[in-house]
């Protein structure tokens, strides 16, 4: 046991009159109490109580000790307790990073929602196109589109991300509908080269996968530069569902190759592995949990 665990017992012991009622309160043998009282008193070089077969008292060491004693556990334990507070609950600063293309199109107004409902949190959010190390770089969490891999990170699912092909309705009258993911490669297209393939698109038909060669006179880094470009009958568009889905609803847009995207990835929010989550970080994942929940009931996600 360590000195603070024996000045502890110590205290209880006097506060409760004796060894019998001190082992009592704290679920542990008279013989034991004692032997922590004793080893406390080997640790000072002092004797700190007097003992008969029926009552204890303080020596005049013992009182002293036992004032100081007190002042200083009950100061660790404020000190506990203004930590505990601050790490459960939710404040502070929150720092995140997502993809730019996340941010500027639906991740932005979640974090306002998030602001407005924890008065009490600051956020740092980094939109940019690349993986952070949360550890290395101070995060406290971030977006990811991808499969993970890293095992030293903890990471929820909030929702699965089908892509689709589309292309405004004067565009697909002028070029052609495309009946097959071939016929993208006689068409003009619009490549974001935010994602892995760029200009070569993957389809999967009947369980069998491809890649198809596409090119264009446009090619941009934003996904809101590339739906511009496809609202506007430019080309056809590969790009996540929830860019588009305002457009596809509204007939700006119309999806062609329905069923040949193959399985979408999948968004998840990830924060370091600690053994104690800090109630800034619950509150933000709990908080996208339920947001991402409802854009799926409303459609705008799948």
């Amino acid at each position: 046991m360590d000195t603070l665990s024996r000045m502890r017992c110590f205290l209880k012991v006097v506060d409760s009159g004796g060894f019998s009622a001190a082992a009592r309160d704290l679920g542990r043998s008279k013989a034991l109490v004692s032997k922590y009282v004793g080893e406390l008193e080997d640790e000072l070089g002092a004797r700190l109580l007097n003992r008969t077969t029926r009552q204890i008292s303080l020596t005049e060491v013992g009182q002293a000790f036992y004032k100081e004693a007190s002042d200083i556990l009950t100061r660790i334990d404020d000190l506990k307790a203004s930590v505990q507070n601050t790490h459960q609950a939710a404040r502070g600063t929150l720092r995140i990073s997502a993809p730019r293309s996340m941010g500027d199109d639906f991740l932005n107004p979640a974090i306002v929602a998030f602001l407005q409902r924890e008065p009490e949190i600051s956020v740092d959010l980094r939109l940019e196109d690349r993986f952070v190390d949360l550890v290395e770089e101070g995060f406290d969490a971030a977006i990811r589109v991808t499969e993970l891999t890293d095992s030293s990170l903890i990471a929820r699912k909030l929702s699965d991300l089908r892509t689709v092909v589309c292309a405004s309705p004067e565009a697909v009258e002028r070029f052609g509908e495309p009946r097959v993911p071939q016929d993208l490669s006689e068409r003009p297209c619009i490549i974001d080269n935010n994602y892995r393939f760029r200009n070569n698109w993957q389809f999967e038909t009947d369980g069998v996968r491809s890649s198809v060669s596409v090119k264009g006179r446009v090619e941009v880094n934003s996904a809101q530069a590339a739906r511009l470009a496809a609202i506007a009958g430019l080309g056809f568009l590969r790009t996540p569902y929830p860019f588009v889905h305002r457009d596809i609803r509204e007939g700006r847009l119309v999806e062609v190759l329905a069923g040949t995207q193959p399985p979408g990835q999948a968004i998840h929010v990830v924060y370091p592995h600690r053994r104690h989550l800090s109630g800034k970080v619950r509150a933000f994942v709990d908080f996208l949990g339920e947001w991402f929940s409802d854009m799926r009931r409303r459609g705008e996600i799948c």
